[in-house]
């Protein structure tokens, strides 16, 4: 089935390339998905993070809601990441989670945040298991380990529609897994068409969305290559830029019609122990984003750093808001697909930025590190392709020539390996799905 679904992204990919415009699949009606259990009725601030055991240890401890613990985008699926990832998970859970260091020792709080676990897409395989001479799906072998320790809340990623939806309800039903609670990530553009379905294939396992923002621009770069679609520097296309507005306005109306929760996006900000002004200003931009979520309706929100927890969670007043049913929203397909009318410019520091970030993070993805800051950021692998796809649709739009992008992968400080690999993607003749898919083979 999985194999299938993935045949039928590619399908969908080439009638989009010819001109077809995805429409809603809806699942409309007076039905509820199942209630969120005690520890997940407060979600306010979530705090997300690679599986590592020090970053683990810190994050249960933030005082955030919940932890989502990542084996996906903040993960470098090196084969000891991956095993020691769900030792840890296990050591989470029975509450043994500890670490000793020559500077200091980690400890789990007496209170801690309800881990969420976010397995690896549909796309992706784990190599070093096979099944049948095959490898395996590594959206169900983290699944199937994680579960197997104890987890019963997961997070789902790149969903691009409600059948692959479906196939996780499947898991969960075999797994037998009444108390599993899930939450899926609206990150493509594709799947904000199909979210009501989704709720309803997932309606058993108290389903809740999330809207996140670098892998969904990434997704409307990649599903509509074929149209002279521009996207500004990234920098300029925010959550209040038309098509962006129109999927959280339509997540949040979408959820709370159906008793779900809805979840917003990332606050990357790392606070600077050296600048205080800088502080000062990005905080003020952290309130402002996390303000206008809350008065979108949304129930809780993304943060990357524990500084960031009190901040984020002093904009919601309440455990959520699913009483608030924004029946003043009615977004229409043709307001999802108003990407032409994202304001903005493509700059040459936009261009810098894309190659110096992904570049950089590429490196680190590719010595094992898969959440990295850069530039006051946690970046992670999102990042990297958002500005890939950025710049090969630049490149293609004429804003920029090949060579104008060799130059600025020539002025990065990092390894040969990443600035090869960047080239090769940003300045390929088709944009490639995703790369990780090319960089898993780079790795351990």
């Amino acid at each position: 089935m999985r194999v299938e679904l993935l045949a039928e992204r590619r399908a969908r990919q080439a009638r989009l390339d010819a001109g077809e415009d995805p429409t809603f699949v809806r699942h409309p009606g007076d039905w509820q998905v199942a209630p969120a259990p005690a520890d997940l009725v407060d979600r306010r601030c979530e705090i997300t993070g690679p599986v590592d055991r020090k970053m683990m240890i810190n994050a249960f401890n933030s005082g955030a809601r919940c932890f989502m613990a990542d084996f996906e985008d903040a993960n470098s699926p090196t084969w000891e990441n991956v095993t020691r990832g769900h030792d840890n998970v296990r050591d989470a859970i029975r509450g043994e989670l500890s670490l000793d260091t020559p500077e200091k020792s980690y400890r789990l709080n007496d209170e801690i945040a309800t881990m969420l676990i976010r397995p690896r897409g549909w796309h992706l395989v784990e190599r070093h298991v096979e099944l049948d001479g095959e490898p395996v799906s590594a959206s169900l072998y983290d699944f199937g380990r994680a579960y197997s320790n104890g987890a019963r809340y997961f997070y789902l990623p790149k969903l691009e529609s409600h059948h692959e939806a479906r196939l996780w309800a499947e898991a969960f039903r075999i797994a037998g897994g009444d108390d599993i609670r899930c939450t899926v990530l609206i990150e493509t553009v594709l799947a904000s068409f199909e979210m009501e379905q989704i709720l309803w294939e997932l309606r058993d396992y108290g389903c809740a969305l999330n809207a996140g923002r670098w892998d969904y621009i990434f997704s409307v770069i990649k599903k509509f290559r074929a149209r002279d679609w521009v996207l500004p520097d990234r920098v300029q296309v925010t959550m209040t830029v038309p098509f962006m507005r129109a999927y959280t306005d339509l997540l949040v109306a979408t959820c709370h019609a159906h008793g779900a929760h809805a979840i917003g996006g990332m606050a990357a900000f790392i606070p600077s122990r050296k600048d205080a002004e800088v502080n000062e200003i990005a905080l003020a931009k952290v309130r402002e984003d996390k303000e206008r979520e809350a008065g979108q309706g949304f129930d809780g929100t993304w943060v990357a750093h524990p500084d960031l927890v009190p901040v984020a969670t002093g904009c919601f007043a309440r455990a959520n808001q699913l009483d608030v049913m924004r029946e003043d929203v009615h977004v229409t397909e043709a307001d999802l697909l108003s990407i032409p009318d994202t304001p903005g410019d493509v700059t040459e520091q936009g261009l810098h930025t894309n190659v110096s970030v992904g570049i950089r993070y590429l490196d680190a993805w590719l010595h094992g590190v898969g959440a990295a800051a850069i530039d006051n950021l946690m970046e992670d692998a999102a990042t990297a392709e958002i500005s890939r796809s950025q710049v090969w649709q630049w490149v293609r739009a004429g804003r920029f020539t090949p060579d104008q992008v060799r130059a600025e992968a020539a002025r990065v400080e990092a390894g040969d390996e990443a600035k090869q690999l960047f080239l090769e993607l940003a300045l390929a003749d088709q944009l490639e799905d995703f790369l990780t898919l090319s960089a898993y083979d780079q790795l351990d």
